[in-house]
């Protein structure tokens, strides 16, 4: 689990770019965020060797709209409060069936079952090297 105080991060000037090891540790935060508000079926994915996209992506189920959405929420205020970011870009908010939150080293997907199985970004990007996450025990 990500022991936020054990390490402080300063905003990045330059592009918003972290090292690996702390897009790692920005990926579990993401992670820990979506499994406060209950997402499910959370994968992350190291994708570094496969895109340029982004080194991590990030996928979470929800069940409501209102769900897909509190976990959006909590996932921009874990991150604006670990490593003072906030998205680049954010898509989905509006409709909340599939929002899409892009920190540049991590891309965050939350859908809705339907839209998850559907995209199956989990297929698309499975050759991806999975990284293990430890859900809360609750």
């Amino acid at each position: 689990m990500f022991n936020s105080a054990q390490t402080t991060f300063s905003p990045s000037t330059d592009s918003n770019s972290l090292p690996l090891e702390h897009s790692e540790q920005l990926a579990l935060a993401i992670a820990e965020a979506a499994d406060d508000r209950k997402g499910e079926d959370i994968v992350i994915l190291k994708v570094d060797e496969v895109s340029y996209l982004a080194d991590y992506f990030i996928i979470v189920t929800g069940f409501s709209t209102v769900q897909v959405r509190a976990i959006a929420r909590s996932i921009e205020d874990k991150v604006e409060e670990l490593f003072e970011r906030v998205p680049l870009r954010t898509e989905g908010k509006s409709e909340g069936s599939w929002i899409l939150q892009d920190f540049g080293e991590a891309i965050v997907h939350i859908f809705l079952p339907e839209e998850r199985e559907f995209y199956n970004l989990d297929a698309f990007w499975g050759h991806g090297e999975p990284v293990e996450f430890n859900r809360q025990t609750s």
